[in-house]
């Protein structure tokens, strides 16, 4: 495992719960739009006629502290869905993301089975999940071991379930701002995160049908609100060595964060990649 990955597990846990929480002052819009980026109440009731009298399986990849379904359940009305208590794995790293998770989950979200491991580590019965996904959750994978993961995510829907992935696009800022900040500070640009093309690239390689759709926003912050920013900023690295002044002092990260600064606010601009995809 790459550097990166072991610091994203380091700031996944309790200690790391300040930073966590204000980089969410962010970050949940993130969830936000992707629950309002579609009808997922119609997509979970198809899901649910295709399963029949028993419950919905979804595996929950790199499930964070659940931040997804409960965007769902409070902008896409989730609960309000013809849908039975959905059977919700929950797969992290982290022991403490995992709890977390289990302690948010909404109706009809209902918790399950858990696997404290990476997603590369993952050993189930083919398609043993009818839903599948990675909500802004596989950054961290190096590009390396996408097939593996990729393969592990396809085996898990097997023929007949469907996954669904949301990442930044090369062009986003998650991606855009952890390469600047890699250059900045001479550090191994192996340390890279992956991005939605090369996730798309693996999973395509494997046979995977995936169709896509590119959703962009902003998000941000006032100027005033500079801890926030800082933490933010040095979440999206799982970083905390260089404050806000030093990434704002260092070529040629400096030119990017100037450019997000305008009129005393701070904007940070997205392209996120939804993918669904099938065996």
């Amino acid at each position: 495992m790459t550097e990166t990955f072991q610091r994203s597990c380091e700031h996944w846990s309790e200690d790391k719960r300040l930073e966590m929480d204000a980089f969410y002052a962010l970050a949940t819009a993130d969830y936000r739009i992707l629950a309002e980026a579609m009808d997922w109440c119609g997509w979970f009731e198809e899901r649910q006629h295709a399963a029949g009298a028993r419950a919905l399986r979804l595996l929950d990849v790199a499930c964070g502290s659940g931040k997804f379904p409960l965007a769902l359940a409070k902008h896409a009305g989730l609960a309000s869905a013809d849908i039975l208590p959905v059977d919700t794995a929950l797969l992290d790293p982290s022991a403490f993301s995992i709890s977390e998770a289990r302690a948010n989950l909404p109706e009809p979200f209902k918790a399950g089975e858990e696997h404290e491991i990476p997603l590369q580590a993952l050993t189930c019965p083919r398609g043993s999940f009818d839903i599948a996904w990675a909500t802004h959750a596989l950054y961290a994978i190096p590009p390396s071991e996408l097939p593996t993961a990729m393969e592990r995510f396809l085996h898990a829907i097997g023929d007949t379930g469907i996954g669904v992935i949301a990442h930044s696009a090369p062009t986003g800022h998650y991606i855009r701002f952890h390469q600047l900040f890699l250059e900045a500070f001479a550090q191994d640009p192996a340390q890279r995160y992956s991005d939605a093309d090369q996730i798309v690239a693996a999973l395509e390689a494997r046979g995977a049908g995936v169709s896509t759709r590119n959703i962009d926003y902003v998000n941000g912050l006032p100027e005033s609100e500079g801890k926030e920013i800082e933490a933010f900023l040095q979440r999206c690295a799982f970083d905390d060595r260089f404050t806000l002044a030093m990434m704002r002092d260092r070529p040629p990260l400096d030119g990017y964060l100037d450019s997000c600064l305008r009129d005393g606010h701070w904007r940070f601009p997205q392209r996120v990649t939804l993918m669904f995809v099938t065996t």
